[in-house]
């Protein structure tokens, strides 16, 4: 997993911007098109706005790329109260909440509170998502099947969501969560499920054991 990151600041706050994680979602540029212009020189320019403002519209940013840290406090941005997952049609898996990625020697690879994981198998910068969906012309709908998540009880809200990535293989999620898709709806779970990270599934968004069958590579 690769980072390119930069560093705007002011008397009160410090932006950085993962160049790597970065899909230009645009949720900044949308939600403070006065800080976030790609047409200036800086890109980001947080004296043009308040930092409540940048606070609530980095939290937008679905990928992580965007984070901040106020000066002279301790204030971190903190997880929802329950984690959510949701799929986006014909792109990446964006997850929100009390994230922690792990290898399969139990490593962590990355802490935060947003990440694109992607699901095309293209990425160059897995598990993170590049846009090379877009190259790719992925295809994928939001639908999942509600009643694979139905097989366990709801163990309670919120707290670590797990992402245990296996080589070659999917990831695996471990903790309570909210699946969201735009043509199925959310369903609240607590079951341990794998995620297709190799684009061939046909039972996405979980797996079907597709990435053995197309020699899938996660590195």
């Amino acid at each position: 997993m690769q980072e390119k990151a930069y560093s705007y600041t002011t008397e009160e706050v410090k932006v950085t911007w993962d160049q790597k994680r970065c899909i230009h979602a645009e949720e900044c540029v949308h939600g403070l098109p006065n800080v976030f212009d790609p047409d200036k020189k800086p890109w980001i320019q947080p004296e043009n706005a308040s930092v409540e403002e940048l606070t609530n519209t980095i939290k937008r940013c679905p990928t992580g790329a965007l984070h901040y840290e106020i000066k002279n406090k301790d204030e971190q941005e903190e997880a929802p109260d329950q984690n959510v997952i949701t799929i986006e049609k014909d792109g990446p898996i964006y997850i929100n909440g009390e994230v922690v990625i792990r290898d399969m020697d139990e490593n962590i690879i990355l802490k935060d509170t947003r990440v694109a994981m992607c699901r095309c198998g293209k990425s160059k910068n897995k598990p993170l998502c590049d846009n090379s969906h877009i190259d790719a012309d992925f295809k994928a709908d939001t639908t999942y099947n509600v009643e694979r998540l139905r097989t366990e009880p709801v163990e309670g809200k919120g707290g670590e969501l797990s992402i245990k990535l296996f080589d070659n293989a999917p990831f695996l999620v471990q903790g309570n969560y909210d699946l969201v898709g735009e043509e199925t709806g959310t369903e609240t779970c607590s079951k341990k499920m794998s995620f297709c990270r190799c684009g061939g599934s046909q039972t996405k968004p979980f797996c079907d054991g597709s990435h053995k069958k197309i020699g899938f590579v996660s590195t």
